[in-house]
């Protein structure tokens, strides 16, 4: 089976609608003269872009069997991810899939997954690094009352995105920081349920939204540190390092998805040689991505065509790190 880089799935796509434009031009109607400027621009943007997006799906099962071959440590989310699928294709219904939280060490491969499964059906990809938050409106957008206010993530993806089901990367949830006021993991409470996120209330905006469609992804590496209303509306997955046979099919994917990104790697071959991969067994992922790249550099200034294992320099000697991307 091949390594390569998995590609973007045929998909089938129906639209749906993602708010009401009547509600629109109401609120639009009602704003007074010293209103946000910023708000009067959003609606008349989302009128003029009007409310149906894609909502995409598989035609067919898609290449699961590949990402498990790039991703060996991630089958059982796989392995659900294909049971969901399969309800769904050859009919009428929409892709629904659970909310996920992925734990597992940092570097483990987590954010690499949720940016894979976007590719396998064909939608969008928003990444919301929560280690970087320090209030709630990040996710559910700030009042437009507020000064520098805009809409958040959800809103964003949704209104500005050609996408109903676009695919929320919630990276590290378990360091999301906010104080007494403003809880970054409170816009979740809603979104996470199918039922609540049909119309969902962006603070900004304050035009429900259609959110019931987006597939969620979340990653921690302490779920302690995740309130237990949040773990309950999402299937948990502990995610350990693949082993070696598993570390050097990564490896292989990692170098094969540089080669064919550039030009330049058609001058290689597409398999990587088992010296060179042995060496990069032993490295986190995230530090083959480089040492890779490093020995692509190095071969060619020795004038070859191919990576050989003293082309392949790892940090601090190649002491071996937690495996992941």
């Amino acid at each position: 089976m091949t390594t390569a880089m998995v590609k973007q799935e045929l998909a089938v796509a129906s639209f749906s609608k993602v708010y009401d434009l009547d509600q629109v031009e109401t609120a639009l109607s009602e704003l007074g003269d010293s209103a946000n400027e910023a708000l009067r621009t959003t609606y008349e943007k989302m009128l003029r872009v009007g409310n149906l997006r894609f909502c995409v799906k598989p035609n067919r099962m898609p290449s699961i069997d590949a990402l498990l071959e790039q991703l060996p440590n991630f089958a059982e989310p796989l392995e659900d991810v294909r049971r969901q699928v399969a309800l769904c294709i050859e009919t009428e219904d929409r892709l629904e899939l659970l909310p996920m939280l992925l734990l597992g060490d940092p570097g483990i491969g987590k954010t690499h997954f949720a940016k894979a499964l976007a590719r396998l059906f064909g939608t969008s990809c928003q990444y919301v690094a929560m280690s970087s938050l320090t209030a709630g409106w990040i996710l559910s957008g700030a009042s437009s009352q507020w000064k520098n206010a805009k809409p958040g993530k959800v809103f964003d993806a949704l209104v500005n995105g050609s996408y109903a089901n676009p695919l929320m990367v919630v990276d590290e949830i378990d360091k999301a920081n906010g104080d007494s006021q403003y809880d970054p993991l409170g816009a979740l409470y809603a979104l996470l349920e199918r039922e609540t996120a049909q119309a969902f209330i962006d603070e900004f905006a304050e035009i429900p939204i259609n959110a019931a469609q987006v597939i969620w992804v979340a990653t921690a590496n302490d779920e302690r540190a995740i309130p237990e209303p949040i773990l309950s509306r999402m299937s948990v997955y502990e995610i350990t390092p693949p082993d070696e046979a598993g570390a050097r099919r990564i490896a292989q994917a990692i170098y094969e998805e540089i080669r064919s990104a550039h030009t330049w790697g058609q001058r290689f071959p597409e398999v990587l040689g088992d010296d060179p991969l042995e060496v990069l067994a032993h490295a986190s992922p995230r530090d083959m991505r480089r040492a890779i790249l490093h020995g692509f550099g190095a071969a060619r200034v020795g004038g070859r065509d191919e990576v050989r294992a003293d082309d392949i320099r790892l940090e601090r000697g190649g002491r071996r790190r937690p495996i992941g991307f």
